[in-house]
């Protein structure tokens, strides 16, 4: 399974990509924001950073401004991965990008219909988003188990990334099910190596080496 980090922050990459773990970044508009600089130097430092895919989202509402959205953005770097929502122009921006190479992470998806049709339409990578379904008492990994049984029944060659992650959880789960990526914010990756039994241990090792 493939861990990516949903920020935009040049800080928290640094930091996680120091660990070994990292495999690619996820970023939306509302991420970018946050961030002071140029939206395509910020895009750029993070794929000089972790020289794996890192999801860039258009805002565009209609499919041909997405696809020369997308297309722009591609040039940043060969590791853009170009996040489109899942609507009508979103698939129709999708299956033109997919035949001319271009990799389209399809975001904000909360069925295993639109799963379905995202794949169909060439998606590279397909995000179902579980916190926000949780949220609505729609149990988001009913769904991830269905989307992962559709893409292996039909060889589906889209990948699973398993969004809107809430907490270290999350993460079990998806390893579990056989998610392919899992991506969460800053905290819930750093609350991963977190045990109350690790930090008793270190300081008992501590204590006992002391006392000798």
């Amino acid at each position: 399974m493939k861990l990516y980090l949903d920020t935009a922050n040049i800080g928290e990459i640094k930091e996680i990509a120091q660990w070994g773990v990292l495999d690619g970044v996820t970023t939306n508009p509302s991420l970018m924001s946050r961030e002071k600089g140029d939206y395509r130097e910020i895009l750029k430092e993070i794929c000089d950073i972790v020289k794996g895919p890192v999801s860039a989202e258009v805002l565009s509402p209609n499919s041909a401004d997405m696809v020369k959205e997308a297309k722009d953005l591609s040039k940043i770097s060969e590791h853009i991965v170009i996040k489109i929502p899942c609507t009508i122009d979103g698939l129709k921006a999708t299956n033109i990008l997919s035949q001319e190479k271009i990799r389209v992470n399809m975001t904000l998806i909360f069925s295993a219909n639109q799963a379905i049709l995202a794949a169909k339409a060439g998606a590279s990578y397909i995000s179902p988003f579980v916190g926000r379904l949780d949220d609505i008492a729609n149990p988001g990994i009913e769904v991830i188990k269905d989307i992962l049984d559709i893409l292996n029944n039909y060889n589906f060659p889209s990948r699973l990334i398993f969004a809107s992650v809430r907490h270290p959880e999350h993460v079990r789960q998806a390893a579990i099910l056989g998610a392919h990526i899992v991506t969460m914010p800053y905290r819930v990756f750093s609350s991963m190596i977190k045990h109350p039994l690790t930090d008793i241990g270190i300081e008992r090792f501590l204590n006992d080496w002391e006392k000798r």
